[in-house]
């Protein structure tokens, strides 16, 4: 594995609350500089970064973001909205209190429903393991295999813990296949990703992998 094909990999990520518009502008001009699989942006900068970026780049936004307790019509709204803003990629966040209350039946109808809505383009569903029982993120991987959803990812990098090696694993063990796994959340280091990747994931998230490789770091 060398740097391009971690590259390739990443959701290059930028969803600080204060992201300017030229800060975004950067971001994808070194997303397609450095080939990443998009840039993941808060969705109010959608059009103009699609705008910018015509077919060289993937655009990826967030719905129900971070603490995923929007009404599911709010979502479905969100989705809709951002894709025709020319959205390509949509990480959704699940309602974390039903899982705790076991409406499993209720988590799946919101995220098929959003499915549905993202038609071809891709959805990822965010489940926030740091909040979650291994036993929940067991359900959650069997929640996500019947939904229909693209990816299952692990965390929006805004609660009290990112991805874990540990997770990844679970989660390669328990989705069906087809279901691809997104580990965001703490990848500190290009050693971090290929880890990550070697554990089951097929997508990072992250802010930092690409500002590694403009500093020079090689893989160990």
């Amino acid at each position: 594995m060398n740097i391009q094909d971690i590259l390739k990999t990443v959701d290059h990520t930028l969803l600080n609350p204060a992201a300017t518009w030229e800060e975004i502008r950067l971001l994808c001009q070194e997303g397609m500089e450095y080939k990443t699989a998009s840039v993941c942006i808060p969705a109010s900068y959608v059009k103009e970064a699609k705008e910018y970026v015509r077919d060289e780049l993937k655009i990826c936004t967030v719905i129900g973001f971070p603490n995923g307790y929007d009404t599911t019509a709010s979502k479905i709204f969100q989705a809709k909205d951002a894709i025709q803003n020319g959205a390509d990629e949509v990480d959704m966040v699940i309602q974390i209190g039903w899982v705790k209350d076991g409406r499993y039946d209720h988590v799946q109808e919101e995220i098929a429903r959003i499915k549905e809505a993202c038609g071809q383009r891709i959805l990822k569903v965010i489940v926030e393991t740091c909040l979650l029982t291994e036993e929940e993120k067991i359900r959650m991987c069997q929640v996500v295999s019947r939904s229909g959803a693209d990816f299952i990812k692990t965390s929006t990098g805004f609660s009290s813990g990112g991805a874990t090696l540990e997770d990844i694993r679970l989660f390669a063990q328990w989705v069906s296949p087809g279901v691809r796994i997104k580990a965001a959340g703490g990848i500190a280091s290009l050693e971090d990703a290929k880890a990550f990747l070697e554990a089951g994931a097929s997508r990072l998230g992250t802010s930092r992998i690409v500002k590694l490789v403009q500093q020079g770091a090689k893989l160990l």
